[in-house]
């Protein structure tokens, strides 16, 4: 969650929170999204990039290895995605909230973008717990 508090301070997030990932090369979803800020509740278009289990937002669409993201969700922090437009009162919108009780909210250009959104994160919520789910599995018959 640290990576949220960095995001909502406006500090990039630490180089741990997406070690590892290529975010510039093939993601599973990239398009611009508005999102609201954390704190001041203002609205920002943003670059966002969904891989390897993190939803990541820049300021700028051309995203580079030298690229620093301005915030990093992992994926596996996330309760539910769904649509928000009864919440915000506003078209095309849609919530992520976290295990720490946060809530994100986004605002897609179409219809279309923000079921197909709610799909792939849904889809990366639902791999990424099944990965932590197997990596948690005891063997019981072989443990003495």
């Amino acid at each position: 969650m640290e990576g949220l508090w960095q995001a909502a301070k406006g500090q990039d997030p630490s180089p741990e929170d997406y070690t590892g990932i290529e975010f510039w090369s093939n993601p599973e979803r990239a398009a611009w999204l508005t999102k609201q800020g954390e704190y001041i509740k203002t609205w920002r278009r943003r670059w966002f990039v969904l891989k390897q289990g993190k939803l990541f937002w820049f300021k700028d669409s051309h995203v580079t290895p030298s690229s620093t993201p301005r915030g990093v969700i992992p994926v596996g922090t996330c309760l539910t995605v769904k649509g928000a437009e009864d919440v915000l009162h506003k078209p095309c919108a849609f919530e992520l909230s976290t295990t720490t009780h946060d809530t994100m909210y986004f605002i897609a250009d179409t219809e279309k973008e923000k079921e197909e959104w709610i799909n792939s994160i849904g889809r990366s919520l639902v791999q990424h717990s099944r990965s932590l789910a197997d990596s948690e599995v005891v063997d019981y018959d072989n443990r003495r």
